[in-house]
């Protein structure tokens, strides 16, 4: 029996799909292991978000000679399909698989045989127009939470980003097909399911034409048995509806929690991006939110050091964010990116600078962070509880996304517990004192 490894770069969204992937070889007879148990295989999920790519690319296959100087090292994800070639002459690639083609690698390479030395690899990446196909898929690597991706591609064409160029038009599969699959973990026994894609408020599409909606998704997917919450992962600003707003405030299954890209609180920089919205819907979004569920979290991206940035446009950035009611932020420092309109975007902001825009707002997601935290003392919040340890404690999510520590407990694994929010450590989370004395498990 071969085995083969995965190493996995990126979002949540490769992820899946890398779970996905790896299911198909076993299913084919090999033996998914781990990185660096001697792999016969090495599938290599790449990422094109940061600027570094092409560098992790390389250590990680540098890494895989080491483990086995005669493994097959295949190559997939958004790098893969932005510069195939680039790849391919990278010493110990075996072959470079597009985003067409990803999903039929085990089929498309069944001899898995090394290329010889000196020779580059072999290149099955087709252009980007040829990714019409959509292939559902989830995670299962963690028995308490899985991500399911519900949409691919992106028909937005944002400034700064690449995900069209390496992922293709906005597509999806139908609402019975990702049901089914939320079907599938739940009788896994996973708890919890988190909603991916590139775009999934974009939801619907097929074939090129919208056929059914996001809400139309979600309110299906409310009435899956046996998950005890679905967690949206990410939604654009102007795709999140009132109705859908709505909708998540009364559901059965469906947690307190929005992570809405902002990218930038200046309109003047908002436009250099070309953005879908401006800073006043974001407003609307934010208060439309609280209104309804006062206790929800609210996740941000944020991108510092775009070009145009100026200093004045930094500060109303910060300033915007500051003021707003949300819980958390997420820093991207803006890095150039071939064949995107931003790269022709002057004024430069320096490297140093962008550098330290992200760290205020590293700063001020903390200050945000601790302060929702602080709301939420005294009040009770349901936790799933999950495997991971941190200085001998268990570590779980409440619906509204607030991270707690509690006391090693074995039976509280991948169990729902209502839990009395009673302090914050000295690390940032939420302890409860004695929750095994207060509530029942469910």
């Amino acid at each position: 029996m071969k085995k083969v490894a995965f190493y996995t770069l990126g979002c949540k969204l490769n992820y899946s799909e890398s779970s996905s992937i790896g299911r198909m070889f076993e299913q084919k007879g090999y033996s998914k292991v781990e990185f660096n148990e001697n792999p016969d295989i090495f599938i290599i999920n790449t990422c094109s978000v940061t600027d570094n790519a092409d560098k992790k690319c390389r250590k990680i296959v540098r890494e895989a000679q080491k483990i086995n100087p005669d493994g097959y090292v295949a190559i997939i994800g958004c790098y893969a399909q932005l510069k195939p070639k680039e790849i391919a002459d990278i010493p110990g690639v075996d072959a470079v698989l597009g985003a067409a083609e990803k999903f039929r690698l085990v089929d498309l390479i069944d001899t898995f045989e090394k290329v010889p030395s000196g020779r580059p690899a072999q290149m099955l990446a087709s252009p980007i127009e040829e990714a019409v196909e959509y292939h559902t898929s989830y995670s299962l690597n963690d028995r308490t939470r899985t991500f399911l991706k519900v949409q691919d591609g992106c028909d937005y064409p944002c400034a700064y980003c690449t995900i069209p160029l390496a992922r293709g038009k906005s597509r999806s599969d139908s609402i019975a097909n990702i049901v089914r699959a939320a079907e599938d973990v739940a009788s896994r026994g996973v708890k919890e399911i988190v909603l991916t894609g590139v775009n999934i408020g974009d939801f619907g599409i097929r074939e090129g034409r919208r056929k059914e909606t996001f809400l139309d998704l979600i309110k299906a997917l409310d009435e899956v048995e046996g998950i005890t919450r679905f967690r949206i992962s990410s939604i654009e600003p102007n795709l999140l509806t009132d109705e859908i707003i709505e909708f998540v405030a009364k559901s059965k299954r469906f947690a307190s929690h929005f992570h809405i890209p902002l990218q930038s609180g200046s309109n003047k920089v908002l436009s250099l991006m070309k953005r879908r919205y401006r800073r006043e819907l974001y407003v609307e979004r934010v208060a439309k939110i609280k209104s309804l569920m006062p206790d929800c979290c609210i996740g941000v991206d944020v991108i510092v050091g775009h070009p145009g940035e100026t200093p004045e446009l930094f500060l109303e950035t910060y300033h915007f964010l500051q003021e707003l009611d949300i819980s958390y932020l997420h820093v991207f420092t803006y890095s150039e990116r071939e064949n995107t309109a931003a790269v022709e975007i002057r004024p430069i902001v320096p490297k140093n600078v962008r550098a330290e825009r992200s760290k205020m707002l590293h700063i001020l997601s903390e200050k945000k962070k601790r302060h929702f935290y602080e709301t939420q003392i005294g009040k009770t919040g349901t936790v799933l509880f999950e495997d991971e340890l941190q200085n001998g404690q268990m570590l779980g999510f409440t619906e509204n996304y607030v991270r707690v520590a509690v006391k090693y407990d074995p039976l509280l694994i991948n169990e729902t517990k209502e839990i009395l929010y009673d302090h914050i450590n000295e690390t940032g989370l939420m302890e409860v004192t004695e929750p095994e004395l207060s509530y029942e498990m469910h």
